[in-house]
């Protein structure tokens, strides 16, 4: 259900990308466009933006290897608050603003657009439907996980095979479904180590966060990537270059620790690892394959690029706020120890002081 909805995503934006460069008009002056150049650097771009999601997922899930990296240790909840401020920032200062100034732009001369605040109406719109989605999905999942736990109890107090019961279940759910609810039907299960349904809910409920935080890093960065792979100017590029790779290593970080929350099995873990890794650079090849065609002041360019980026501002919004920060703010371990309360306090300006430095050039 999740990869369906995430690869529905990636193709309508890909269709609405070439939407874009089929509609010409207010063309943007060649001035200090220099294809060559720019095309090396998009290569690096990919290279460095790849390794830096890659890098940034991977760090915490070596909690395996080194304690000081699992999750209730302080260094964990540090690094998610960091994570959580690039983020803010990037919703805040590089996202809203791009928004407006697409949907408010003088070649937008039909329409409602230069008229209505629709950047704002569109972010509110998405936070709140961030919010239902996480909500009722969770409320799904915890009743389908309680479900299943209850029939394989009944199975077993009447005498029969658990695992059999187990393996029904398992095949009628399919992707996100067989993940978030596996948890409760399978006595070997890792996530069987909890003792009441409070754990089993905390579990289920980081495993729909990190579903629905991925979806929504989903429509920036395909955006954003093909937003660079279209551009032709150097000078566009290169700030770029530097912007997006810090900005996915940490996103990848608190995507990453939302994962290893979630306690999911290696391979879906794996494959979530390699689908945001893998979001940005196909958004840069898309646009490299368009960039002939694609005018990013044809209306049609902004106006979709406009909504989607008020779309991802709005549900990364939520999803630092709510899903990262308040998650661990009100988690029991940090509300007992003022220091570490300071600490991620420090930590989540620094990130967002730091992201939106980037700002002046990116």
């Amino acid at each position: 259900m999740a990869f369906d909805l995430k690869l529905t995503a990636c193709l309508l934006l890909a269709v609405f990308s070439l939407a874009a460069a089929a509609d010409c008009e207010c063309q943007p002056s060649d001035e200090g466009h220099d294809a060559a150049k720019s095309r090396t650097l998009k290569v690096i771009a990919i290279f460095c933006i790849l390794v830096g999601s890659s890098a940034g997922c991977a760090i915490p899930s070596l909690g395996r290897r080194f304690p000081a990296l699992r999750p209730d240790t302080s260094l964990f909840f540090a690094l998610k608050a960091f994570a959580a401020g690039v983020i803010l920032a990037t919703a805040f200062v590089h996202i809203l603003p791009v928004s407006f100034d697409k949907l408010g732009s003088p070649c937008l001369v039909d329409g409602p657009w230069r008229k209505y605040p629709f950047t704002g109406l569109v972010a509110m719109l998405a936070a709140v439907a961030t919010l239902l989605l996480d909500t009722i999905a969770t409320g799904y999942f915890l009743q389908r996980a309680q479900d299943s736990r209850g029939a394989v109890a009944a199975v077993a107090a009447c005498g029969g095979d658990a695992s059999s019961s187990h393996d029904h279940e398992r095949g009628n759910a399919h992707g996100v479904s067989s993940a978030v609810i596996a948890s409760a039907t399978m006595p070997n299960d890792a996530a069987d180590d909890c003792d009441d349904a409070e754990d089993r809910a905390k579990l289920v409920r980081h495993r729909v966060i990190s579903q629905v935080f991925e979806l929504g890093i989903i429509v920036h960065s395909i955006i954003i990537g093909i937003s660079l792979g279209a551009s032709e100017s150097p000078s566009t590029i290169r700030p770029l270059v530097a912007a997006l790779t810090f900005h996915q290593f940490f996103e990848g970080i608190g995507l990453g620790g939302c994962i290893v929350q979630a306690r999911f099995h290696l391979k879906s873990a794996v494959t979530m690892a390699i689908f945001f890794s893998l979001t940005t650079p196909v958004g840069i090849m898309i646009g490299i394959g368009i960039s002939s065609a694609y005018n990013e002041n044809s209306p049609t360019a902004l106006i979709v690029e406009g909504i989607l980026d008020a779309a991802a501002a709005g549900i990364l919004n939520y999803m630092a706020l709510v899903d990262l920060l308040a998650e661990d703010f009100m988690n029991p371990r940090v509300r007992k120890s003022g220091r570490l309360q300071l600490i991620i306090s420090i930590l989540l300006l620094v990130g967002i002081a730091l992201m939106s430095l980037l700002g002046i050039w990116a």
